[in-house]
């Protein structure tokens, strides 16, 4: 799916100050109130966590955020403590690394609740271009040179390439997804990603 020219590539997108204010303020009261009525549950998974296998409850990884700036994500731990034991590698569908429960948590992508604390922080959104990590931005550079573009917005717990394909895009075609939304960012374009990805989380469309 083309929906950015190649000669646009290297585009800054125009800042609209309002436009950013109204969505921090959504997104800080949401992710706020969402943490405080899902409390209940973080408690139900954390013991189901600890009782699948061993390790740490949450899970800490380092993504490249707005303007490059590296924080640490935050998540649900889904695979086992060594999952990484050989350096970092993508995650299959059917990935032995995957405990159990880090299956079903996955599935319907519950692993991605603890984000809501990156929102509070200032980290993330919940729109926008899903956060890279360091390692596979450089990998993807060498052949995308301007795979950085996306990092001119605040990276999203849900986004215009998550609802359009998610984790089975290739990198060129989660890049032209991901510019698409930051050229045309608005309220009714949020709107609009929000609602689809109701569906994507209910249905468990291309979970890894």
């Amino acid at each position: 799916m083309r929906v950015i020219n190649e000669q646009n590539l290297v585009t800054t997108i125009k800042r609209k100050p309002l436009y950013f204010f109204i969505k921090q303020l959504i997104d800080s009261l949401f992710s706020l109130c969402s943490l405080i009525i899902l409390f209940p549950l973080f408690i139900v998974i954390a013991v189901l966590i600890k009782i699948d296998s061993l390790g740490s409850i949450f899970y800490k990884q380092e993504r490249i955020g707005l303007d490059g700036k590296s924080f640490f994500i935050l998540k649900f731990r889904t695979m086992y403590s060594d999952a990484e034991k050989n350096g970092p590698q993508w995650a299959n569908k059917n990935d032995s690394r995957i405990t159990v429960v880090g299956h079903y948590l996955r599935k319907y992508r519950i692993d991605e609740i603890p984000q809501f604390i990156n929102i509070l922080r200032g980290e993330m959104s919940i729109i926008g271009p899903r956060p890279e990590r360091p390692i596979f931005i450089k990998d993807f550079e060498k052949e995308l040179p301007h795979f950085r573009n996306r990092l001119q917005v605040k990276p999203g717990i849900t986004g215009w390439a998550q609802i359009n394909g998610g984790y089975d895009l290739a990198p060129k075609d989660k890049l032209e997804l991901d510019l698409y939304y930051i050229y045309h960012y608005s309220i009714l374009l949020d709107l609009k990603i929000m609602i689809k990805s109701i569906p994507v989380i209910l249905f468990a469309k291309g979970w890894r």
